[in-house]
């Protein structure tokens, strides 16, 4: 690294002529300098650069990983093929010295020249998050061909800079690289002149100067022709100097070796400061053998152009010896399987190795500096530590065992051993901890604490230990200001399975029930077995009783499934289950394990396979939820489910276009249940998918059948829920169903709310995508009920918007609701989108609709939703 002092005249000169060269490409100018460590800074710019645009090259630059900076200074060749290539702006550039400018690779190539020249900075994959439009970079080097910086031209906008702004720059490189010589070499005049006069002082000749050390030294020129060495280089080479002086290291190596040499050679000139370019061994004999290093570095003359290279190579073997030790110390250390702790004489921690970071959970640097008092059990009296002191500092070591403190609170049993390190007058330096975790020699303590707080089958918390974990529970609770549900399950007529199958299929079935539950809980949630078909359950973080709901519904799904025992026998269990909530049905542990169980049996007497909280009130209302969920089950399966068709209109024309399916649900025995109340139901319970499916299928098979019979009906829109576009297989099942059904695809429309799309909107663009190409129209439903985004919104291959009814009601009397309106329409034409009104109920509404050019509607002015045979009559009417 050349250390040359830069004056602030000097830098102000340079600012000048960048704010030149970015005033004549109206752009923006910087240069960055590299540092020894090989780290870019800024050193100047234009005026107006951006902090983010300069922050965003110096990282580019440090990353190095597409750029190629690092190239010598060559010196100026006149070829016909470089005057051949009039288009190439740097056939024509000046130089300084006898150097000609030298940019990231030879710009006499067309490779290179588009290297230098980056017109659009977010057409090339590895600046693409620079944050530039076009961007010009060129390396300023000394005229050594040591590397300074590099100088950055750029504009925020694509293709603003050409070959134009790039031979200006290359000018402007040139004109700095000259004033960097000029500098380096009236700098070194002045320290000459410091120094004084070399020649006047009776020195030896540099030969027996060099002769005089037993590193290898020698001296290269520019050409790489060795022009002196000393005595230890020809023992090493086995070679006289006659031999070696005037010779290259292709001459006397041969190529292969040669090229490591010369990039060796080429680092340090490029790095302008001494540099270690290898380290090797000498000598085939491994017990003989020698390390040697060898360290480069440029020769400049008075003036600072490159002279050559000097090369010396060192015998490092006793340096390599000890960090061999060093090493081998260090991995004993790294890799010992106990625990080691070292301390300086007043107890702070110095140094800990892996094993200690595994066996207490801290790491290092929560530990550098603390005190082993950190590790403090609160087992141990005060007595049992005046001890150990007095043992160590009389004797220097003491072993035993103490219980320490893990970082997660956990104690554990340590056998430790305590050494104290001296130093050379006998003072106490270090001490050193070597210790083993012991635990496992506790482990018959622990079996016989688990057999005391844990069941023997299914290694869940039985009662005992259920009842401190959930006063523990009721605690966090309080502190939280939350709720906590118990939960007490006891299993529907186990009995009779032990009775019929023996206890070892019932233990069987208990230990797969035990899998499932715990399945099904949160980690931080508890699930004990305290008796012998009665499970608990504590769930904390209950903010609604609907959480508590939708847990309990979880822990219900585990009863779906049919359990398969070693006897291959397919056996079905149900449970009975009760909830008690903190604080609203107790306060205490006891209070609420007593409450869940009367939950439960009264849960029981209404029949078994259910469940109950212990207030009434929201007994009632699971209760009706349950029954709409298993309702809903077989609703396919019994045909409760059906389709009818509301017609969609042209405003102008008023004749049909389509027809929107809507799905209705009449249970036999809940009656006719509206959609707004069993489709939240579906989605929460995971049965929308099968259902949407179904709806699709149902309409597609409709309109074949109209086609069949010659009835035109425009397209059918089918509604399709967030959890269906959500899946991966949507689209292929849309296809499935098209191709089974013969429906063409022309003929449906898909709607689909503005909130599902914004959910995962770039999933949502490939998928509606996919959908729109097959021919499918795609509505956005409700529009203007959610929180969408336009930005995503123009991005969407959709084809219509629908304003959502809450927006047509009232209009054109309600002043919010028309001015909503206007603007949905005004937004749709600008993205060239068909506009469609629902709710249309009046024809004050249809004509404020039909004058503000929305194209359809559909509402009860028109038509309400009908059976298929009613809305055949509806086209032959309308058509």
């Amino acid at each position: 690294m050349i250390d040359c002092a830069i004056s602030q005249k000097q830098l102000t000169d340079w600012a000048n002529d960048l704010q030149l060269v970015a005033d004549i490409t109206q752009s923006y100018a910087v240069i960055l300098k590299v540092n020894a460590a090989g780290e870019y800074r800024q050193l100047i710019q234009s005026e107006l650069c951006q902090q983010d645009d300069i922050e965003a090259l110096i990282r580019h630059f440090n990353h190095k990983a597409h750029l190629n900076l690092y190239q010598n200074a060559t010196p100026k060749v006149n070829t016909s093929s470089t005057r051949a290539a009039p288009h190439n702006p740097f056939n024509e550039s000046s130089t300084f010295s006898q150097y000609q400018v030298n940019l990231p690779v030879d710009v006499r190539h067309a490779a290179a020249y588009q290297q230098a020249l980056i017109p659009d900075v977010k057409a090339m994959p590895q600046w693409r998050d620079a944050g530039l439009g076009s961007l010009i970079y060129l390396p300023i080097i000394w005229s050594s061909g040591a590397h300074f910086g590099v100088f950055c031209l750029y504009h925020k906008a694509a293709l603003q800079l050409d070959d134009k702004a790039l031979q200006l720059a290359s000018l402007t490189v040139n004109s700095l690289q000259l004033n960097l010589s000029e500098l380096h070499r009236a700098q070194r005049q002045q320290m000459t002149v410091l120094r004084g006069d070399a020649q006047s002082i009776d020195i030896i000749d540099l030969q027996t100067f060099i002769d005089s050390f037993e590193e290898h030294i020698w001296v290269k020129n520019t050409e790489g022709v060795y022009t002196i060495c000393n005595q230890s280089v020809e023992k090493a080479w086995d070679l006289p100097r006659s031999d070696i002086v005037g010779k290259t290291d292709e001459d006397l190596f041969g190529k292969a070796i040669a090229d490591i040499f010369l990039n060796g050679d080429r680092l340090a000139i490029e790095a302008g400061a001494p540099i270690i370019v290898a380290e090797c061994l000498d000598g085939e004999n491994k017990n003989n053998h020698l390390w040697l290093e060898t360290l480069k570095l440029p020769a400049l003359t008075p003036d600072g152009e490159l002279a050559g290279v000097i090369g010396m190579t060192r015998n490092i073997s006793k340096h390599k010896e000890v960090e061999e030790q060093l090493t081998l110390a260090t991995n004993v250390f790294k890799h010992s399987f106990e625990g080691v702790v070292v301390t300086d004489r007043h107890g702070n921690i110095t140094d800990v190795n892996g094993a200690f970071y595994e066996i207490t959970g801290y790491s290092r640097e929560e530990l550098l500096g603390q005190n082993p008092r950190l590790f403090n059990s609160g087992r141990h009296e005060k007595a049992f530590f005046e001890t150990m002191w007095n043992n160590l500092l009389g004797g220097g070591k003491w072993n035993g065992e103490i219980w320490n403190r893990r970082k997660d609170g956990t104690i554990f049993p340590q056998n430790i051993t305590i050494s104290a390190i001296y130093d050379e007058v006998g003072e106490i330096r270090y001490f050193v901890a070597v210790f083993a975790d012991i635990s496992a020699q506790k482990q018959s303590e622990a079996q016989l604490a688990h057999l005391a707080y844990f069941d023997p089958l299914t290694h869940l918390p039985n009662r005992m230990k259920l009842m401190i974990q959930l006063k523990q529970e009721i605690m966090h609770a309080k502190r939280l200001n939350s709720q906590l549900a118990t939960v007490f399950i006891d299993v529907d007529l186990f009995k009779h399975i032990n009775d019929s199958f023996g206890h070892s299929i019932g233990d069987e079935m208990l230990v797969e029930l035990a899998k499932r539950l715990r399945s099904q809980l949160q980690e931080q949630d508890v699930l004990s077995r305290i008796g012998s078909d009665e499970f608990v359950a504590l769930i904390s973080g209950i903010q609604y009783h609907e959480d508590a709901t939708a847990a309990i519904n979880q822990l219900r799904q585990v009863f779906e499934q049919p359990f398969v025992v070693s006897t291959g026998d397919h056996l079905r269990l149900t449970a009975t289950m009760g909830v008690s909530l903190y604080p609203s049905d107790g306060s205490n542990a006891d209070t609420l394990l007593r409450n869940a169980d009367a939950a439960m049996y009264r849960a029981k007497s209404e029949g078994r396979n259910n469940y109950a909280f212990y207030t009434e009130s929201l007994t009632k209302e699971s209760i009706e939820h349950l029954k709409l969920q298993s309702a809903l089950y077989g609703a396919l399966e019994q045909n409760a489910l059906y389709l009818m068709y509301q017609p969609k209109v042209d405003l102008v024309t008023r004749k049909t276009v389509g027809v929107e399916a809507l799905l209705r649900w009449n249970d036999p025995i809940l009656g006719q249940i509206s959609p707004s109340v069993f489709i939240p139901v579906a989605e929460k319970s995971g049965l929308i998918y099968d259902i949407g499916l179904w709806v699709l299928e149902t309409a597609c098979q409709q309109g074949v059948h109209w086609l069949a019979a010659g009835k035109q009906f425009g397209r059918i829109a089918v509604n399709v829920a967030g959890q269906q576009l959500q899946r991966n297989s949507f689209v292929e099942d849309v296809k499935r169903i098209l191709t089974q059904t013969g429906l063409p695809a022309t003929c449906l429309e898909l709607e689909v709310t503005e909130s599902v799309m914004m959910n995962n909107p770039d999933v949502a663009i490939r998928d509606l995508k996919l959908l729109g190409d097959l021919g499918i129209v795609l509505s956005v439903d409700d529009f203007g009920t959610g929180y969408s985004s336009l930005n995503y919104l123009k991005k969407l291959p959709i084809h219509k918007l629908k304003i959502d009814q809450s927006f047509v009601r009232d209009i054109p009397f309600d002043t919010n609701n028309t001015a909503i309106a206007k603007a949905v329409i005004v937004l749709g034409h600008a993205l060239k989108l068909e506009i469609v009104a629902e709710g249309v109920e009046t024809a004050e509404q249809a004509d404020f609709l039909t004058q503000n050019l929305c194209d359809q509607a559909q509402g009860y002015l028109f038509s309400r939703p009908q059976l298929p045979a009613d809305v055949e009559a509806f086209f032959t009417k309308l058509k």
